[in-house]
């Protein structure tokens, strides 16, 4: 059966009602530790004291998983937009306003423009340079330890213990999907300048949202036992619900004309599509025909990663001494197809 346009409607409506929705899944968190206190007020004496012994022994694990998604959330707002956005705000809005207020008063107003016409600049650069990169940099490296504990703890609270990867195995992953990731963003950043403006948007648009989606699925995929393959492919195949679950991020993040704003909205909205995605069910719809929209990228990683193998041997090994089967097995296992 062909897929038709109503399919893709439905999908992408689907994908967007479940990262909206979703979202309010985080009160749901919290909520059920207060449902967990009133059904022990049930029990029998003899069961509550059972109840009670095996509370002890599991302490130590429920503190550690069941506040850390609302705290984490609450710090990643108050870290990227209460920190880091509002001290942008702050400069571009008040202080530098106030300083060009106070240098027309000083100098009076037919000195102003010449003054003002270095001191401006030199003030935004020292900002950006003393302030805003080595938080942008901070931001960065904090935020993936934040993001990586609400993933972590939202789904333990619905999936139980994520299974755990053999740590080489989930280096490499990680590796190729990073390297994929960015070329990626590279290829959806090249669309918009395509000669059609508006379809060079909407194909932008598309790629960022696909983006979102795997940022925010590939946490619940990832310790669901998911290979990189496989994390691509059931986008691909179910494109239209992951491009309207990652539309709205999209959007939101292109509002912002600044780079550095627009990274601030993604950090805060993040968490929370985090959140979505984990609560949300998979897409059961595959279509027909998928949308191969990773496959030049993925293309061009493993030939990155062929040649870079290629050259480590080359170092490593004799020219004459042939690979071993051990050798060529390993060398085929860094492909992801």
């Amino acid at each position: 059966m062909a897929d038709t346009f109503q399919d893709i409607c439905w999908g992408v409506i689907r994908g967007f009602q479940d990262a909206v929705l979703g979202s309010m899944k985080i009160f749901k968190l919290d909520s059920e530790q207060v449902e967990g206190k009133e059904q022990q007020q049930k029990l029998t004496t003899l069961a509550r004291r059972r109840a009670e012994k095996q509370k002890q022994t599991n302490k130590t694990e429920k503190k550690e998983s069941e506040p850390k998604v609302t705290h984490r959330i609450f710090q990643c707002c108050a870290w990227n937009g209460g920190v880091f956005w509002m001290s942008i705000l702050l400069f571009n809005y008040v202080l530098l306003p106030g300083l060009h207020q106070m240098t027309s008063l000083i100098s009076g107003s037919t000195e102003t423009g010449l003054i003002w016409s270095w001191m401006g600049p030199m003030l935004t650069w020292t900002f950006s340079a003393l302030w805003i990169l080595p938080l942008f940099v901070l931001s960065k490296i904090v935020n993936c330890f934040w993001f990586a504990d609400i993933a972590d703890a939202a789904y333990r609270k619905v999936r139980g213990r994520p299974q755990l990867p053999n740590i080489s195995i989930f280096i490499a992953d990680m590796m190729f999907s990073l390297v994929i990731q960015i070329f990626f963003l590279l290829q959806g950043t090249a669309a918009s300048f395509l000669p059609l403006p508006a379809v060079g948007q909407v194909i932008s648009v598309l790629h960022m949202s696909l983006l979102y989606s795997l940022y925010s699925f590939e946490y619940k995929w990832i310790n669901m036992g998911w290979e990189l393959h496989k994390r691509l492919s059931h986008i691909e195949l179910s494109w239209p619900y992951f491009f309207g679950f990652g539309l709205p991020m999209a959007v939101l993040t292109a509002l912002p004309s600044s780079l550095v704003v627009s990274g601030c909205v993604f950090s805060i909205l993040f968490p929370v599509f985090i959140i979505s995605a984990n609560e949300a069910q998979d897409a059961q719809q595959q279509f027909m025909i998928p949308l191969r929209l990773f496959a030049p990228v993925v293309s061009l990683t493993n030939t990155l990663f062929h040649i870079t193998t290629k050259g480590s041997e080359s170092t490593s090994t004799p020219a004459n001494r042939p690979m071993t089967t051990r050798q060529s097995r390993t060398q085929e296992n860094v492909t992801f197809r």
